[in-house]
């Protein structure tokens, strides 16, 4: 504490003591005090032999017994009027020592450290007993801010307040903006706000940053100018906001230094709400006020002390100056009260009985000073009070401008208009570096000349450059370095595309990229321009070079059951025949050997069968069985022949992304650390996913950590499902394409038909730039100009067919060579074969010519040739039992069977001494023959015991049906002589053979 009693301005006859009580932290109350001081002693016309006097005491703004006991000391000493400018902790106490002494008190409420100001809370009546006027109007800050606040229709926004300001100064402001619906939240910024930002980059996650920084594109700062500098730049900084943002400043403390700085360091868009005092218009009166002159330190805006001066330091000015103008109005009308000392502490002691007579002058007075009209009210408070509202443009210029928006008093309310102005369609000279990835058909590169800039076009090319003309602006291209997306790296930044616009290298970001939580945290996307799927791009099954298409109606083992099923058959009816031998017709050749078997077998089953020799009912029984199951099998080899050869059955069994989950034969996969990578990872890893098919994708497409089955870019993938068993999964709209472009149209695509993403143009966080944007995408959208735009890339009527698994080439068609040629080629082997066995049977029978009798003995005998050499050889003279060597008849008994009858035998020449050579199947042992020939034999011939058989060769007849050499021949003697019929009907026996 201090006191500093003192006379200015030469020697008075009256003395004018003034008390003052100042916070012991404001040097400058005290100092600006004095200079009004001495202004106003040296003013002739307004204290003419009236000099001030005064002393200041210096008291802790919290401590009320302290203020209570400076104030007592001052009123001791004798004081007209009692002058402070401390907070309203103290304020109080003091209030209540003025009423008890009707001691005028002129309170100028402080805040701490320029902090915005909060009500005090003291009550004002109008009762004789309430001596305290306050100087300082009263705390308008919720009128301000609700008012700035509906009139920029802000719905949510976040209001942040340092650690020196009493929250409850909003409080009437948080409860009406609650009422209409508001979502306002609110954070306390500490002293040391470096260490504030980055507590949150090492405790926070990524999305909890992200929503930090969706909540900063609406903020309100309460704080000190110092304190609102600091953040503002910390926060730019570190990247928490961006350039469409908006932010309110209020504060009645801030200064025309202050303005510029807070503009220089905030990028966005920024609203300063600060008190407004008047100042002339001409320079040379700014220091006039009337009569008095004022300091020129004090009114010279170029001054250094003018400049750093704070709004308690000017009402201090003008509070002296009207106790001034108080005191000589009192003077005039000679109503002075000399001012005696009074007690505090004495419990008789009464208070000033001038004490009202001075408060009424000082309330009707007035003066106009530093702060504008300086009166009070009845309730005594000063009612002057005027908010000026500068405001910026968007943008993050260093020179961007500020200028006036409105005012705001408590008379008349807004004057102005704080419509939030958007951007418009005029963005000409605007030019936006865009960051792009290749991917056709979004974004690709149609021309690269050498030393000139790349130029660019694709489907995303086609709507920013729709966007640039109706919007004007102009851009530049450039491929983001690492040609990625983007994705979150292990210290939270972004690589890819996303790195670009996150560290701000970039405006906007246009490719085929789509729309996901994560993007959407750290950048800003319109409205979607194409809706997103994911899709799966296989290459269409090719017909197949089989030349033994003929085989395919029938699986292998079929084809082994069938050649099985000839060859049991066959067997089955050989040994049938041997245990129950049939009886062979009269004439037949056919006999029953193996061989024979198999052959009938394989004739019938192929439909070529001749003359069923087989009589016996077993065998009947087997072969009617054999015929119906060939019938059975022919038919359906025929029809199924004939579906496989018209309609080629190449049709792929993956139909749908379900049916790729299901299989694996053939293996799939995606761009390693993609959107659609994250999307099946997402859902793979989600236990609560009802569809497992994600699981299931997530599976084969994790296999290895991604390296196994995984790309690096789209177009590796593409090139893997041309030339290899491969399936790609990606973006729907990227598949189309390339399967509707694909020379040889051999791709085919698949996918879900619900879009539920898509493709945006991504843009820094807090972009002016996204609304805009937006409602041109929308009104391209609603005029049918995007659907133009999207049949360019991927018209309706392409070369190719998107979705069919098959080559329309192979699709039905007349039947080519390709289609037979197993059928030729088994001709041609069976030609070949038939041409070896043919070379081997004649190299083998000119080997065994000399033991192999002639053929022509087992042909019927020519009857002709027969009559003539009987004839030849009745005519011999020689004895009828002569055996002729040269000239015997060598018969089988078969070819006796094939004889005329007898009346046809009697009309040839007798040839009763005609010796008969026969071949038998009858054994050496036997020596007499016990059968008579057949009937038809019988009837013409007639043959006699056989007598004693010569040495010489004896053919039996081999089992095959063939000969081989006994080596006994009989040669029998058989003298004709005619025979009467029998009794016996053994002519009309059928299955009677001959017997010798």
């Amino acid at each position: 504490m201090s006191r500093a009693p003192c006379l200015l301005g030469g020697e008075p006859p009256v003395a004018v003591p003034l008390g003052a009580i100042f916070d012991e932290s404001a040097k400058k109350d005290e100092e600006v005090f004095r200079m009004a001081v001495a202004d106003l002693n040296q003013n002739d016309e307004i204290l003419q032999t009236e000099k001030i006097t005064f002393s200041v005491n210096f008291v802790d703004g919290n401590n009320p017994f302290q203020a209570v006991q400076e104030g007592c000391d001052l009123m001791n000493h004798g004081i007209l009027a009692l002058v402070s400018s401390i907070g309203c902790t103290s304020a109080g106490s003091l209030q209540s020592l003025a009423d008890a002494m009707h001691i005028p008190h002129l309170f100028i409420q402080r805040s701490t450290a320029g902090t915005p100001r909060s009500g005090c809370g003291t009550t004002r009546s109008n009762r004789n007993d309430d001596y305290t006027l306050f100087v300082r109007p009263p705390v308008y800050i919720n009128d301000v801010i609700l008012r700035v606040v509906t009139e920029y229709a802000w719905q949510k926004f976040i209001i942040f307040y340092d650690s020196e300001y009493d929250i409850r100064g909003i409080q009437e402001f948080l409860d009406k903006v609650s009422q209409q619906g508001m979502d306002v939240a609110l954070q306390k910024v500490e002293n040391n706000i470096n260490k504030m930002i980055t507590g949150l980059f090492a405790t926070m996650w990524i999305e909890e940053l992200n929503r930090i920084r969706d909540s900063l594109r609406r903020a309100i700062l309460v704080m000190n100018p110092s304190t609102a500098k600091s953040f503002i730049a910390e926060v730019v900084e570190a990247n928490l906001v961006a350039f469409d943002c908006h932010w309110i400043i209020i504060n009645e403390e801030i200064n025309d230094a202050d303005v510029q700085e807070l503009v220089r360091k905030s990028i966005g868009r920024l609203t300063i709400i600060r008190q407004m005092f008047p100042v002339p218009q001409n320079i040379s009166q700014r220091c006039f006020r009337g009569s008095h002159r004022i300091s020129s330190s004090l009114c010279d805006p170029k001054d250094p002390f003018s400049q750093n001066m704070e709004i308690t330091n000017l009402y201090i000015y003008d509070t002296v100056l009207l106790l001034a103008n108080a005191f000589h109005k009192k003077l005039e009308d000679r109503k002075w009260h000399s001012m005696a000392s009074l007690t505090c502490i004495r419990k008789n002691s009464k208070p000033w009985q001038g004490g009202r007579s001075m408060l009424d002058t000082i309330k009707k007075g007035g003066v106009n000073g530093l702060t504008g009209e300086l009166e009070f009210a009845e309730n005594g408070g000063n009612p002057n009070v005027v908010f000026e509202i500068l405001g910026t443009n968007y943008g993050e210029e260093l020179s961007r401008g500020i200028r006036k928006l409105g005012c705001w008093n408590p008379v008349t309310g807004l004057n102005g208009s704080l419509t939030d102005r958007r951007l418009e369609n005029n963005m000409r000279g605007v030019v936006l570096r865009v960051v792009t990835v290749l991917e056709e058909p979004f974004v690709m590169v149609s021309e690269n000349v050498l030393g000139k800039p790349k130029k660019y076009q694709g489907f995303s090319i086609d709507v920013l450059e729709s966007l640039s003309t109706y919007l004007g602006f102009t851009y530049e291209i450039y491929i983001a370095p690492d040609h990625k997306y983007g994705r979150p790296q292990e210290n939270g930044s972004w690589n890819g595309l996303i790195g670009e616009l996150v560290f701000k290298r970039a405006d906007i970001g246009i490719s085929a990229l789509t729309i996901t939580p994560d993007r959407e945290n750290v950048v800003d996307f319109t409205t979607r321009y194409m809706d997103y799927s994911v899709g799966v791009l296989l290459r269409k099954a090719e017909k197949t070079m089989d030349m033994f298409a003929c085989l395919a109606p029938f699986d292998l083992s079929l084809w082994a059951c069938i050649a099985g099923t000839v060859l049991l058959v066959g067997l089955l009816v050989y040994l049938l025949n041997w245990l129950n031998p049939p009886r062979l017709q009269m004439g037949s050749m056919t006999s029953t050997t193996l061989y024979n078997s198999m052959w009938f077998v394989y004739g019938s089953f192929v439909q070529q069968g001749g003359e069923v020799p087989y009589t016996t009912l077993a065998t009947r029984m087997m072969m009617g069985a054999w015929w119906l199951f060939a019938l059975i099998v022919i038919s359906s080899y025929t029809a199924n022949l004939a579906a496989f050869l018209t309609i080629t059955r190449i049709e792929n069994s993956i139909q749908s992304i379900q049916d790729l989950s299901r299989q694996t034969d053939i293996p799939y996969g995606t761009v390693l650390d993609s959107a659609v990578y994250e999307h099946v990872r997402v859902k793979g890893m989600n236990p609560f996913e009802k569809n497992n098919m994600y699981s299931k994708l997530w599976q084969m497409i994790n296999r290895s950590n991604g390296s196994e089955n995984n790309v690096q870019e789209s177009q590796a993938g593409i090139q893997k499902v041309k030339y290899g068993n491969y399936a790609f999964v990606w973006d729907a709209a990227v598949l189309e394409y390339v399967a509707l472009n694909d020379p040889d149209c051999s791709f085919y695509t698949i996918g879900n038909t619900i879009a539920d993403r898509g493709y945006g143009i991504a843009l820094q966080h807090g972009s002016p730039y996204r609304d805009v944007f937006s409602q041109r995408i929308l009104e391209l959208q609603q005029n049918g100009h995007m659907d133009l735009l999207k049949h360019k890339w991927w018209p309706k009527n392409g070369q190719c067919d998107l979705y069919s698994s098959v080559d329309p080439k192979y699709k039905g068609g007349a039947l080519d060579i390709k289609s037979f040629a197993g059928v030729f080629c088994i001709l041609a082997a069976g030609i070949v074969l038939s041409c070896l066995i043919a070379m081997l049977e004649t190299w083998w029978n000119k080997r065994k010519g000399s033991r192999v009798p002639s053929k022509e003995d087992d042909k019927e005998i020519d009857l002709e040739h027969l009559h003539r050499r009987v004839n030849s050889l009745c005519t011999d003279d020689e004895s009828p039992h002569k055996q002729f060597s040269t000239s015997s008849i060598d018969l089988t008994p078969l070819d006796i069977d094939t004889l005329p009858t007898r009346q046809a035998l009697e009309q040839i020449s007798d040839f009763r001494n005609t010796h008969i050579t026969t071949t038998t199947f009858i054994p050496e042992q036997i020596q007499t023959l016990s059968r008579t020939l057949s009937a038809k034999a019988a009837s013409g011939f007639s043959f006699g015991s056989v007598p004693e058989h010569r040495t010489g060769p004896f053919r039996h007849r081999a089992p095959n049906g063939g000969f081989f050499r006994s080596p006994i021949k009989t040669m029998s003697s058989i003298p004709y002589q005619p025979t009467p019929t029998l009794g016996l009907n053994i002519g009309n026996d059928p299955d009677r053979g001959t017997s010798i």
